[in-house]
């Protein structure tokens, strides 16, 4: 009979509270509830881990211990399982040499495609590389000077790990007397064993002789012995000097320059090489165009793209400064400036008639050249005092940005290394100017194309030019390339579906958000095609605009319709009413939640009476428009002629004093303007921030604020020592009002006491984690609450002061909500519990490991600082998404504490796609009206109701109806 159902009974994860569940199998659940009210508990922590721990414990012992094996959730039993995915907003990998092409193994079949389909062509002649005879072979070398000594090789083994103690055995019987390997030649006898964990190249000497008349046919002989050895590859090495008309390409050594070939070598290949350069390449394989491989990386950058450079942005961080009041800045570190640095620009101020007293912004162009790029060789006086003697040197000067160059390459200095590269950004490499490929690589093409071009396109126009492809391609070239392009094509197809259309393929994963990197991963999975698996996903609607949330339902509903089961964590209207199943979890967060308020179809909970969610759903609920939308205090910022990544040249103002929305679908160029450009030039300006801003004009009305904070997702400590207490500084106070306790002082206790990270007062069993991690070779690792501690993470000394009865360890296990009643005779505590308590965060305990915060949560911790702190009036706030999974009454909530903000006299500005905030708003800068190329315009800004009004946006478009159902109802 076949499964029609997930069936959980007595499910006890975190704060779930015994929850008995049947979910529908080969349907779309959506799991919805109020931040904290389990639903990554349901979802993740016990079906997703159940799901995986049994597949996974279906493999044999051997295999299991190379996959992580998930803890044994807290629930009796669950049927109807089965394998599990989870498809979660962590980013897809923080290395630099991971692109949204690697990623989706789109350049994978790029690779192959560009390796079996690819001409290479001559950087000297622009000609295409033809195949070299060995007559080809033999008349190269005849043409060296007479008497020139060299070496014929056989690259047998070029970059490759093993001991090769067979084959050598091989080329000793085949008659061949000496090898060389890894640079060094040996008798074939005597070559030491090779450590088979490490790459090697290993040459044959098939030949050693001298050029002179009449050697043709002993190198033709000698020719065909290498190349059949070698697979076609020979070397001929000079003993003595370097290739002629190579000699610039040396170093003191003989050996070129850089990781290349060695200048004393001459590269044959009966596939390509260029007879006029001998340029060469020795074999196209996918590899050859690998960034992350030796044979096909950049060596000036690795195959990074980019190298830190010194910055002059960086350099000289405020124009307005003048060269005596430190306006560059790494010379002017000490206080007051050294004198050798002033004496150094007083001399050029002489030379090159400018003053020390002129705002940099003011001197010439030529002169702050001279300045950051020294003289370029031209000797100049530099006049000097040292006590009362004062001398004068003529010499060329190095400029700024030389001198921090010179320092940071002679320095042994870690910290000086260190404080030198604070003036650094990255910048595209000169060798490859950012395609990070070696020159070989960049050789080859496919219609006057080669590799690296295609990957800086967006997906939208990769996809239109690979689908156009097969009708520039030969008929032989089509039949090979076929079966690729067909895969290519669809990987960026799923990508286009899920709303990814204008993501770069050459865009690092890093640089994701949660939400593009969970929809990357989303794509490969449809692509992958598998059926009657169990899919979880974590609010894969983040970060995406309306108009895009359709193509991502739709994706959703393909998945299930594979004959897969998704569940999907999700708050998002949209999802919800499309869902085949709703569960909603509550009726509160935390302790007060972990209940099935309500479950059923979309019908069926909207008839529940005690649900938040239906109470939204129907309308029962809403956040309201605000009366009347705020002008301003009649000072606005202004942004003036942003061009960074896709911005097209913008100008746009800012009310101060107001709440404002940055909106526009995803890509648009809206943390570009906000975060790349405006947050940067003010965090520089007012907070004296070492950030570089996107390219841009100016940006006026700073003077007008004190400050700028920007509250973003990103973890509030890496370490599960981390907690809400410590970053809002609440655990310090919390110590010191335990240390100032009376049995703490008769012992002599100080607030180093009732620290977890240090020695005295934590249990030295567990160091203060209160869990001991036991690893299992092949089984989970299993965490056993310490023994010592009991969990509480200090020794029974320290828990013997108490207050009202409770230890700090139990201060640290209570809510946010318990402590602010707790603490309420202690104002310093109690204000930081309230604002954590304002901002929708009762239901966090106070010493919750920041590890398990989620995004929303953890820039609402960051909000509840600042919040805590007291305001100026003149504070600039820019928050980026904080309605990140966050359910409508948790938004209700933050919009109530946010607009306090601003009633303050501060400014906030938003980046978002949630419209119950946009249409809260009283400005909103609408950009687009497409993503990546076709966007960074403004398309629309003024009140909600201005944008509502613009037919060419899409925000508006999706605003109008929600403000005029909300006018109806107030009429």
């Amino acid at each position: 009979m076949a499964l029609t159902q997930i069936s959980v009974k007595g499910a006890r994860e975190h704060n779930l509270k015994g929850v008995d569940i049947d979910l529908p199998r080969d349907a779309l659940i959506v799991i919805t509830g109020l931040s904290g009210s389990g639903k990554s508990s349901l979802a993740f922590d016990t079906i997703y881990a159940e799901g995986q721990r049994r597949y996974v414990e279906s493999l044999s012992a051997y295999a299991r211990q190379f996959l992580e094996m998930m803890q044994k959730p807290d629930v009796e039993h669950i049927d109807g399982l089965s394998p599990a995915i989870s498809i979660e907003q962590k980013t897809t990998s923080r290395n630099p040499r991971s692109t949204v092409a690697t990623v989706t193994e789109i350049y994978d079949y790029m690779r192959l495609l560009w390796a079996r389909v690819g001409i290479p062509y001559s950087p000297a002649t622009g000609l295409p590389i033809e195949a070299q005879t060995v007559s080809n072979m033999v008349d190269r070398v005849m043409a060296l000077p007479e008497g020139t000594r060299l070496y014929l090789l056989a690259p047998v083994v070029r970059g490759r790990k093993g001991e090769y103690r067979k084959e050598m055995a091989e080329w000793q019987k085949a008659g061949f007397t000496r090898v060389r390997v890894d640079g060094e030649m040996y008798d074939i006898e005597d070559v030491p064993a090779l450590d088979k964990k490490f790459k090697h190249d290993i040459e044959v000497v098939v030949d050693r002789l001298a050029v002179k008349p009449e050697l043709e046919t002993r190198l033709a002989d000698s020719f065909e012995t290498a190349l059949k050895l070698a697979d076609g590859l020979a070397y001929a090495d000079l003993a003595d000097g370097v290739v002629p008309g190579r000699e610039n390409e040396a170093d003191g050594g003989g050996a070129m320059k850089g990781a290349g070939l060695p200048a004393n070598r001459i590269v044959f290949s009966e596939k390509f090489a260029c007879p006029v350069s001998g340029f060469t390449i020795e074999e196209i394989e996918p590899r050859l165009f690998s960034f992350n491989a030796p044979q096909g990386a950049c060596p000036t950058c690795d195959g990074i793209g980019e190298k830190q450079l010194f910055d002059p942005q960086l350099v000289v961080p405020n124009e307005e400064l003048t060269l005596k009041k430190g306006a560059i800045a790494p010379w002017a570190k000490s206080n007051p400036p050294s004198p050798y640095y002033l004496q150094v620009l007083a001399s050029l101020a002489r030379k090159y008639d400018f003053d020390l007293e002129t705002p940099w912004s003011q001197l010439s162009e030529a002169n702050q050249d001279i300045i950051l790029y020294g003289t370029k060789g031209k000797r100049v006086p530099l006049t000097f005092k040292d006590g009362r003697k004062e001398y004068t040197v003529e010499k060329p000067f190095e400029g700024v940005i030389g001198n921090l160059n010179r320092r940071m390459v002679q320095t042994e200095s870690a910290w000086m290394q260190e404080e030198l590269s604070k003036f650094q950004t990255a910048q595209p490499c000169e060798t490859c100017n950012g395609a990070r490929l070696n020159e070989k690589a960049r050789a080859v093409k496919i219609v006057d194309t080669d590799i690296s071009q295609p990957t800086r396109f967006s997906v939208a126009d990769a996809l239109a030019w690979f689908t156009a492809l097969p009708d520039k391609l030969g008929n032989t070239q089509n039949q090979i390339a076929k079966a690729i392009l067909k895969e290519i094509v669809e990987r960026l197809g799923f990508l286009n579906n899920v709303g990814l259309d204008y993501l770069n393929l050459d865009r690092t994963s890093g640089t994701l958000s949660g939400g593009e990197s969970q929809r990357i991963r989303l794509a490969s999975q449809i692509g992958s095609g598998l059926s009657g698996v169990l899919y979880v996903l974590d609010e894969p609607s983040i970060g995406l605009h309306q108009r895009d949330n359709d193509r991502l339902l739709e994706t959703l509903k393909r998945l299930r319709d594979l004959g897969n089961t998704v569940i999907v964590v999700e708050h998002d209207e949209d999802a919800i009413r499309a869902a085949d199943y709703v569960v909603d979890l509550g009726p509160g967060a935390g302790v007060h939640g972990g209940e099935v308020v309500a479950e059923g179809t979309l019908k069926q909970i909207l008839k529940a009476k005690n649900s938040l969610t239906a109470d939204y759903l129907t309308g029962r609920r809403e956040i309201a428009v605000p009366p009347v939308r705020r002008k301003g205090n009649r000072h606005k910022l202004t942004v003036h002629g942003a061009r960074a990544n896709n911005l097209d040249n913008v100008t746009a103002s800012i009310p101060l004093g107001t709440f404002t929305c940055i909106t526009g679908v995803s890509g648009s160029g809206k943390s570009s303007f906000t975060i790349d450009t405006l947050y940067a030039s003010a965090a520089r300006t007012l907070n004296g921030a070492r950030v570089i801003a996107g390219a841009h004009d100016k940006v006026t009305g700073l003077e007008y604020c004190d400050k700028v904070i920007e509250i973003d997702q990103s973890p509030i400590g890496r370490t599960p020592r981390s907690n809400p207490a410590t970053y809002t500084g609440a655990f310090t106070q919390i110590r010191d009002w335990f240390a100032g306790l009376p049995e703490a002082k008769a012992r002599g206790y100080k607030p180093g006491r009732f620290s977890f990270n240090v020695k005295g007062g934590r249990c030295e069993a567990c160091k203060g984690d209160g869990l001991i991690k036991i690893e299992m070779h092949f089984l989970p690792d299993v965490y056993v609450t310490c023994e010592e501690c009991g969990g509480k993470r200090y020794n029974r000394e320290t828990l013997e002061v108490k207050f009202k009865g409770l230890s700090i360890a139990d201060v640290l296990d209570m809510t946010i909500e318990d402590a602010e009643g707790f603490f309420k005779a202690v104002p310093s505590i109690r204000d930081k519990m309230h604002m954590l308590n304002e901002v929708g965060l009762g239901y966090v305990k106070v010493g919750q490991q920041a590890t398990t915060l989620s995004g929303g949560e953890a820039q609402r911790v960051k909000l509840a600082k600042e919040l805590s702190k007291r305001s100026t009036g003149q504070t600039l706030y820019i928050l980026d998404e904080p309605t990140t999974g966050l359910h409508f009454e948790d938004v209700r909530k933050l919009l109530e504490v946010l607009h306090r903000l601003v009633d303050q006299g501060n400014s906030v500005v938003v980046i978002e796609h949630n419209l119950d905030v946009i249409k809260t708003a009283d400005w909103v800068l609408d950009l687009g009206p497409g993503g990546g190329v076709r966007g960074g315009k403004i398309v629309a800004e003024g009140t909600p109701e201005d944008v509502a009004a613009e037919p060419l946006s899409f925000t508006g478009q999706y605003l109008h109806p929600m403000l005029m159902r909300q006018k109806d109802a107030a009429e």
